[in-house]
């Protein structure tokens, strides 16, 4: 009968201990309504809509250049901000781990220990008490004596997670953890568009320095022309003169744009994590990548999450969210259990005399706060406002999210009217050019027109070439805004 009244306190004590553990404090997360339309404006690309859209597709596969992929792989290894990304997404797998081991009870031993006590001869009864004549012991003289004992023990406490301290705890480094992922992969996907996007730079400012050395030889062939009927007597110095700054402008422009490849391979060395540089590419500038690149969109559902940044800011959401419960869990008793067990004896030769030198111990308290100045309730408001401030943030984030794809999907369709337009104009320029310079030899035009048939040819060329860069990097901002680079 006592051995079921033992088992049965022991059951009650299990359950209770289940049922208070169980009891968890806080508001569960729920993904806010994000309020996100059915399809982004602006999408007259193609009507093809599938969640596999262009954004999933990895960066290896979406890039074609060769040398391209090789600045790239570099950058994803060398880049310091990729580097310390990386870091930081350890730290928080370290700080992970390490509060999987709060839900253990924490163990210490003291392996040796030695205590020397001088105590007042009446510490436990004075001389009047008889006591030293009734152990058939002699009084000491000076009235003092000690006492040593020598000790080993093993001591443990253990907090138990009544309301959730500690599984709201790892739901907050979590969702931490999973942030600093995101926040690499964000990194990593804003690394490859900006090493991209310098990379096509460099090929535009390849083609506009061939422009410009094409016109400088348009231009020194004009000149030998008009000086040929200066010396013919048929024109005066001013048309030499005009057509010498012509020239002279068109040849500006070469130390110009070989001062910007020369800065834009080192930047693009930097970016790779490598010293400044010259970077190997074939010569002049590709159209095929944008002219031949099909993107497929998805739902803005679809997109945003496939976009690091915003699942990112719901990480962050969630954890501010788990630690307001922390806050609020705080404000409520704690349950520890504690205990020791060891040997103790006033001589080290006793350690082993069992059971003699054996003691233990364990022991229990709930402690709550009752006065602490406001502190823990403010500590809980202010946990729930900064809430409230990373739903905002989440909200937004959303937002500029929708609103960066609409814009990219928009600008490539614009830009390929422009495209044409362009393309238009400089055969129209071209076509001048020939025209003016047959009338000018025929004595049919003068030339002035011939230096304007230039100079328009010359900007029609170098205004397709800084239109084409701007569409292949619009492409790259849409692979960028789908979410694309993080695979």
């Amino acid at each position: 009968m006592k051995v079921n009244k033992s088992k049965s306190r022991w059951i009650a004590m299990v359950v209770v201990l289940g049922f208070v553990t169980g009891c968890k404090v806080g508001q569960q997360y729920v993904r806010p309504d994000l309020a996100l339309p059915d399809e982004f404006r602006g999408d007259t690309i193609n009507g093809v809509v599938d969640t596999a859209h262009t954004g999933t597709i990895q960066w290896n596969a979406f890039f074609q250049d060769p040398i391209l992929k090789e600045l790239i792989d570099s950058a994803l290894v060398h880049n310091n901000d990729m580097k310390t990304a990386l870091l930081n997404l350890e730290i928080a797998n370290r700080q992970l781990r390490q509060n999987r081991a709060n839900y253990l009870p924490t163990v210490d031993a003291t392996i040796g220990s030695a205590n020397r006590q001088w105590r007042s001869s009446d510490f436990n009864s004075g001389p009047s008490t008889k006591w030293y004549n009734t152990e058939q012991k002699d009084a000491p003289k000076d009235m003092f004596m000690s006492v040593s004992q020598f000790g080993s023990e093993i001591s443990f406490s253990w907090e138990l997670d009544i309301w959730g301290k500690i599984s709201n705890r790892q739901d907050q480094l979590l969702a931490e953890y999973l942030d600093t992922f995101e926040a690499k992969n964000a990194v990593q996907t804003s690394l490859i568009a900006n090493v991209a996007k310098g990379y096509f730079n460099l090929l535009m400012l390849d083609a506009k320095i061939e422009v410009a050395k094409r016109n400088v030889r348009l231009n020194d062939s004009t000149l030998r022309m008009i000086e040929l009927q200066y010396d013919a007597g048929e024109i005066t110095a001013l048309a030499i003169q005009q057509t010498e700054s012509q020239r002279l402008l068109a040849a500006s422009l070469v130390p110009q744009l070989e001062r910007e490849i020369f800065v834009q391979e080192n930047a693009l060395r930097v970016l790779a994590g490598q010293m400044p540089d010259s970077i190997p590419r074939e010569a002049g500038f590709t159209q095929a990548f944008a002219e031949n690149m099909m993107f497929t969109l998805a739902t803005p559902l679809d997109v945003i999450r496939n976009r690091p940044d915003v699942r990112s800011a719901e990480f962050q959401l969630i954890a501010a969210n788990a630690h307001a419960n922390i806050q609020q869990a705080m404000r409520y008793p704690a349950l520890n259990i504690g205990g020791s067990m060891g040997i103790n004896a006033m001589l080290p030769k006793n350690w082993f005399n069992i059971p003699g030198a054996l003691l233990g111990g364990i022991a229990g308290d709930i402690t709550t706060p009752i006065f602490r100045n406001r502190t823990l309730k403010t500590r809980y408001e202010i946990a729930r406002l900064e809430r409230d401030k990373m739903e905002i943030d989440l909200q937004q984030t959303v937002v500029e999210a929708v609103n960066e794809v609409s814009n990219a999907v928009v600008t490539i369709e614009k830009q390929r009217e422009e495209l044409e337009y362009a393309r238009r104009r400089v055969e129209n320029s071209q076509l001048a050019v020939r025209n003016a310079t047959l009338l000018f030899k025929s004595g049919y035009a003068s030339y002035l027109e011939v230096i304007t048939a230039q100079s328009s040819a010359l900007s029609s060329d170098l205004d397709l070439v800084e239109l084409r860069q701007q569409h292949v990097q619009s492409h790259v901002d849409l692979y960028r805004a789908l979410g694309g680079g993080w695979k």
